[in-house]
């Protein structure tokens, strides 16, 4: 590739590990192509977004769409599996640190899923070394070293490796082309592509990725012209790249079939996001008292909304030959209180039990422990097959009105609820601003999903004045709940950046407006090296 005039593709920042093999001027020049020619169709898709948005603050009520009737009704049925892909019982998922995704790949899932979104803190050294990991992820050499000297090497048999970009939201700052932030989703994609589409096919494996927190099937369109392209200007064939959907936003619950439809040449599956969707129903109607959630933890699997939501996953997954891959099961196991992991391993095998009862052809585990829980629950169903797509569930019909209907029935507001939703977001804050993606706290592994529920229904509760246990949450009562759980946690070490998670928390919190990501005004809080020096890369368009 070679530049033309006046443009150019600048790195701001400190040097960090991998740069020099992970951002070289080819592949940032390809990343740059990507980002020229679809940035302003992922611009234009971010503005509909914010239509939407107020259309629904004023009364709209959204439902299947009626110009992709036609769709909806026709037959058609999307690529068929590769071999690597066709049995996904289990799936493991976590960041791109290297001593984690050397457990993870080690773990005996089917898969695991490499995420530079909700579990990974995007500083600049994250992102970068991140890459460098997948790299040596693919040609098996990924290994670490503890400071206390133990060595992590990858098995003989790994998981198949899928990789999950950020969403169409998000920049990446440091990198600017033609003085424009970079799209981060273009970013993550193109250069894990760049770097790895040969090496992939030499081993009989290839490119598959996770999308994440969409909300139409305009925004799966533009995925599989990046994908039609890409592919082109890298040289593998089309179709080589595979992509399952996060059905992680109550607005593309509405619009799976579409979704699957635009990329069915691309398309592994559809995921079904419980956290990420229960921010997202509170989100699109935070303006509606009607619709405020009860404490997170009554908002189970089997609340009506969110049973609606997975029994029409399941239906338009298999209907189309797709995979549908159930939720994580977040516990972490105890290494002190068996107690506590008698009783949790119990609810986790009981929601895989419910999982592969309902069709899934697969689930989402945190943690290593839990994999050979969920294996047994599905090899129980599966037995010797790699899933049940056979299963058309002809019986199951969901209106749009189930979709959208997000009361609890019997739900309430504690003050435990209370509570919980402070601790959790000020730790998680806390951790991700030091660089620190996913979080182990009371024994359930969080990462921003769940951040992003317990500062939403702080905000949605306060903006309604909720009923707390007979009293009505104010500003007050959570400034006491905030202080309190800052104390507490000021006694813990390593927690250096607690008075700043506040500060970012009071901004969620008690904002007039909603804002729409909570890494959005969070990035200025990042610890990550970010300097005046600037890198200039020439080339960037072919």
């Amino acid at each position: 590739m070679t530049a033309r005039a006046g443009e150019r593709v600048q790195v701001a920042g400190a040097g960090v590990p991998d740069s020099e093999r992970v951002l070289t001027e080819d592949a940032l020049a390809f990343v740059a192509r990507l980002h020229r020619e679809f940035n302003p169709t992922r611009e234009a898709l971010l503005r509909a977004r914010i239509d939407r948005q107020r259309e629904l603050d004023g009364g709209a009520t959204p439902g299947f769409l009626g110009n992709t009737a036609s769709i909806r009704e026709s037959e058609w049925r999307v690529a068929a599996a590769p071999r690597d892909l066709e049995d996904r019982r289990v799936e493991i998922t976590g960041p791109v640190e290297r001593k984690m995704m050397i457990n993870a790949l080690n773990s005996g899932a089917s898969c695991f899923m490499a995420d530079f979104e909700d579990a990974l803190s995007p500083t600049w050294e994250n992102v970068v070394a991140g890459q460098g990991n997948l790299m040596d992820a693919v040609r098996r050499t990924l290994d670490f070293a503890s400071p206390e000297g133990k060595q992590y090497r990858l098995n003989d048999t790994i998981a198949t490796l899928l990789v999950r970009p950020r969403g169409w939201h998000l920049v990446e700052r440091h990198v600017t082309v033609d003085g424009r932030p970079v799209s981060a989703s273009l970013f993550d994609f193109g250069l894990y592509l760049f770097h790895n589409a040969r090496a992939l096919l030499d081993r009989g494996t290839g490119p598959y990725f996770y999308l994440p927190k969409m909300e139409s099937h305009r925004e799966a369109r533009l995925w599989n012209d990046v994908f039609v392209a890409a592919q082109e200007w890298v040289g593998i064939p089309r179709g080589t790249i595979r992509a399952t959907v996060l059905i992680e936003t109550i607005l593309a619950a509405l619009e799976m079939e579409e979704i699957l439809h635009e990329l069915r040449e691309h398309a592994a599956g559809l995921n079904a996001g419980r956290w990420d969707y229960i921010f997202s129903a509170i989100k699109k109607f935070r303006q509606r008292p009607a619709t405020m959630l009860p404490d997170r933890a009554q908002v189970t699997m089997t609340v009506p909304f969110m049973r609606a939501y997975t029994e029409l996953l399941v239906k338009t997954c298999h209907r189309r030959g797709a995979h549908a891959m159930g939720g994580m099961a977040a516990f972490v196991p105890s290494r002190r209180d068996a107690k506590v992991n008698e009783t949790a391993l119990a609810r986790v095998r009981e929601d895989k039990l419910r999982e592969s009862a309902d069709g899934f052809d697969g689930t989402w585990v945190a943690h290593p422990d839990l994999v050979p829980v969920a294996r047994q629950v599905f090899d129980g169903v599966l037995g010797p097959k790699p899933n049940q797509k056979d299963r058309q569930r002809p019986e199951v019909n969901v209106s749009a009105e189930q979709i959208l209907d997000v009361r609890v029935p019997g739900g309430t507001v504690s003050a435990a609820g209370v509570k919980s939703n402070v601790s959790v977001a000020l730790q998680y804050l806390e951790s991700w601003m030091r660089g620190g993606g996913a979080v182990a706290i009371y024994n359930l592994m969080e990462d921003t999903a769940t951040a992003e529920i317990s500062r939403a229904q702080l905000w949605q509760w306060l903006r309604h004045g909720a009923d707390v246990d007979g009293a009505r949450f104010s500003r007050a009562m959570y400034e006491r709940v905030r202080d309190a759980e800052i104390a507490a946690l000021s006694a813990a070490e390593g927690h250096t950046r607690l008075r700043d998670a506040a500060a970012l928390l009071d901004e969620l919190v008690l904002g007039e407006d909603f804002a729409e990501f909570l890494t959005l005004p969070g990035e200025r809080y990042l610890e990550d090296g970010t300097s005046s020096a600037i890198r200039d890369m020439t080339g960037g368009a072919a």
